[in-house]
C-alpha cells in the first residue's frame, strides 16, 4: 500500500473504531460568519461573503446502496485534490467511511487538510481573500464585549487575585483574544490575576499568525512536550499553544475562563437515518451467519442506519449527481457522495441511543427521521465543565471559572439535521467537492452541549442559548458603538463620515435579527459554577456584580 494511502486509511478507519478521537487531536481553527462587515479598526476588518450558516447541502448527494461498491478502481481516475486521491484510495480498501471520518480528514489531514496541511502557498482561510469572515474580523466591539463578559464573571465570582487562566479553542488569527486582552487591561486587578493564556490550535500557520499578533513578529516561539511557548505583549503573560485541550493541566486551584467562538461547528458529525426493517424469517442468526444480530428480527422494527461517504462513479457530472444549482457553478463535480449503510454500524447502534432526545425521534418522527450527532462536541463540553465545576476524576471543592460558547445552530432544543455545508471563496459549494480546499461545518446542537456539561460535572449550570443580537445588546454594544462614533469626531469630511458609517454597518451586522441575520442565527451559551440558578450572568438577563 502506498504511504499516503496508508495514512489516509488509518485516519479514515479512526472514525469507525473510535468516535471520540478528535479530543485527542487538534482543535480546529475559528470558524466564521460569511457576511460582509466593516470595522472601526484601521485597515483590519473588511469582508464580503455569503451566509454560511444556512442549510444548503440538500442531503449532499445521497445515493442508493449500490453505489457503496463504487471507488474500488481508483487507478487512473482524475481527482480534484491530492487529499481526494488519498481518501479515494483508502475507501477503495476499507469501503465507505463515516461522515465524521471524512470531515476529520478534510479539515485536519497532515497533507492537504484544510487547516493543517494547506497545499497553497501563503493560503489564508480568513478575510476577504480567504473563504469566510468571522465576527471578530467584522468589528473590534465583538471581542471587547466578550472580554467585558469575562471581567464581569471574574468580579461576580469573588475577584480571584491569582490562578486565572484564559483558554481559547480554535483561535483563528488571534483577533478575538487580542481584543479581549486589550479590554481586560483596562481592569488592572483582573489583568494581574491571569497566570497564563492557552491557545488550542492545530494549524502551524495559524499558530504563527496568532504569535505575531499577540506577541510580536520578533518574539521567539519555543517548543516543549506540552506545546509551543511565547510571551504576550500584554503584561508579559506566558502563552502556551497546544494541539489538544487535554494537554492543558486541570487544577482545582485554577479559574479557567474558556472562549469557544465558532469552534464547535467545525467538529466532525455522524449522520443517521431511521429506516423500517421488515421481519426476518429467523429471529436468531445461525453460527455461520455473519450479519449483525440486530438485523435479525421476528417482527418489523425501526433501526438507525449511518450515512457513509464513498467515491462518486468515475465520470460523474453535476447533472448525474443532482448537485444543487447553487453549488455547481464554482467547483468540479463532487468526488464523493453519501450512501446509506446496509446494516447498522457501531456508531448507529450506540450514538442514537445515547440521549432521550435522540431516542424520542423513533416515536415522534418515525421512519425517515434524520439525525446528526457530534461526539467530539460533547467531549469538549464535558472537558469545559470538569475544569469549571470539577468531576470525579478531577475534584474541585469550590467551582470557579466560566465558558462562553458562540456558534450557530438551533436554540430551541431541536436536533440538527441535514446541516453539513461547504464554503469556498465565500460561496456555497458542495461539502463533498475538492476535499481540503473546502471549509466544512455543521449546525451546533446546543442542547447536546448542555446535556454533556451537566452530566460531566455536578458543579456547573448552563445559561442560554440566547440569540447573539440579544446578548450583544445586553452587553452594551449600542453604547460602545456610540462611544466609537463620538471618538471619530463630529467634523465634516468624507473620510470621517465613511468611518462612522463603517462602525455602524459592523454593529448592525452583528445584531441583525432578520431571517438570515447573524444576530438571530448565532446563539450564545454559558457554563458557570452551579448556584441553583440564583444568579444570571450579564448578557443573559443578569447585572454586573458590585
Amino acid at each position: 500500500m502506498r504511504p499516503a494511502a496508508f495514512r489516509a486509511l488509518r485516519s479514515a478507519r479512526c472514525g469507525l473504531l473510535q468516535s471520540t478521537s478528535l479530543v485527542e487531536r487538534a482543535a480546529l481553527g475559528s470558524i466564521r460568519s460569511l457576511n460582509p462587515g466593516l470595522s472601526s479598526r484601521p485597515g483590519a476588518r473588511l469582508g464580503a461573503s455569503v451566509s454560511r450558516h444556512r442549510n444548503f447541502s440538500a442531503p449532499a448527494q445521497l445515493r442508493s446502496e449500490k453505489s457503496e461498491e463504487q471507488g474500488q478502481e481508483v487507478e487512473g481516475r482524475k481527482w480534484s485534490t491530492p487529499l481526494a486521491k488519498q481518501l479515494g484510495e483508502a475507501i477503495g480498501i476499507t469501503g465507505p467511511v463515516p461522515l465524521a471520518s471524512y470531515m476529520r480528514m478534510c479539515l485536519t489531514a497532515d497533507i492537504g487538510g484544510y487547516y493543517t496541511g494547506a497545499i497553497e502557498q501563503g493560503r489564508d482561510q480568513f478575510g476577504l481573500k480567504g473563504d469566510f469572515v468571522t465576527s471578530p474580523e467584522i468589528s473590534q466591539v465583538f471581542g471587547e464585549l466578550c472580554g467585558i463578559w469575562f471581567v464581569a464573571e471574574w468580579m461576580a465570582q469573588g475577584r480571584q487575585s491569582q490562578g486565572v487562566e484564559l483558554i481559547e479553542v480554535g483561535p483563528g488569527r488571534g483577533t478575538l483574544m487580542d481584543d479581549m486582552l486589550r479590554t481586560i487591561q483596562r481592569f488592572p486587578a483582573m489583568a494581574n490575576s491571569i497566570d497564563a493564556i492557552y491557545m488550542v490550535e492545530a494549524s502551524p500557520e495559524l499558530r504563527v499568525a496568532q504569535k505575531n499578533l499577540l506577541c510580536g513578529e520578533d518574539a521567539p516561539m519555543t517548543e516543549s512536550k506540552v506545546g509551543y511557548h511565547s510571551v504576550c505583549k500584554y503584561n508579559a503573560l506566558p502563552i502556551v499553544w497546544t494541539e489538544t485541550i487535554k494537554s492543558i493541566p486541570i487544577s482545582s486551584e485554577k479559574m479557567p475562563l474558556i472562549m469557544a467562538h465558532e469552534f464547535f461547528d467545525a467538529l466532525p458529525i455522524h449522520a443517521f437515518e431511521l429506516v423500517s426493517i421488515p421481519a426476518s424469517q429467523t429471529a436468531t442468526p445461525s453460527p455461520s451467519d455473519t450479519s449483525s444480530p440486530s438485523t435479525k428480527t421476528s417482527h418489523p422494527t425501526l433501526q438507525w442506519r449511518e450515512l457513509l461517504v464513498s467515491p462518486t462513479p468515475e465520470g460523474s457530472t453535476h447533472a448525474t449527481l443532482n448537485t444543487p444549482t447553487s453549488q455547481s457553478h464554482h467547483t468540479p463535480p463532487p468526488d464523493f457522495q453519501l450512501t446509506l449503510a446496509k446494516t447498522p454500524t457501531r456508531h448507529a447502534l450506540y450514538l442514537p441511543e445515547s440521549s432521550p432526545r435522540y431516542r424520542a425521534l423513533k416515536s415522534t418522527v418515525g421512519p425517515g427521521a434524520l439525525l446528526e450527532i457530534c461526539p467530539d462536541a460533547s467531549l469538549y463540553a464535558s472537558d469545559f465543565a470538569s475544569r469549571i465545576g470539577g468531576s470525579p476524576q478531577h475534584p474541585k471543592p469550590k467551582p470557579s471559572g466560566a465558558a462562553l460558547i458562540l456558534d450557530y445552530g438551533p436554540g430551541d432544543g431541536t436536533v440538527p439535521v441535514n446541516s453539513l455545508r461547504g464554503i469556498r471563496h465565500h460561496r456555497h459549494v458542495s461539502p463533498l467537492a475538492e476535499p481540503g480546499l473546502t471549509d466544512l461545518s455543521a449546525d451546533v446542537d446546543f442542547a447536546a452541549l448542555a446535556e454533556a456539561a451537566t452530566r460531566a460535572s455536578e458543579g456547573v449550570e448552563v445559561h442560554g442559548p440566547v440569540a447573539q443580537g440579544d446578548f450583544l445588546e445586553m452587553m452594551g454594544i449600542r453604547e460602545r458603538v456610540e462611544a466609537l462614533v463620538k471618538a471619530i469626531g463630529d467634523g465634516g469630511g468624507e473620510e470621517k463620515a465613511a468611518k462612522v458609517e463603517d462602525v455602524k454597518k459592523a454593529w448592525r451586522r452583528l445584531v441583525d435579527r432578520g431571517p438570515n441575520g447573524m444576530g438571530k442565527l448565532y446563539k450564545v451559551l454559558a457554563l458557570l459554577p452551579e448556584d441553583n440558578g440564583r444568579r444570571r450572568p450579564v448578557g443573559f438577563g443578569g447585572d454586573v456584580a458590585a
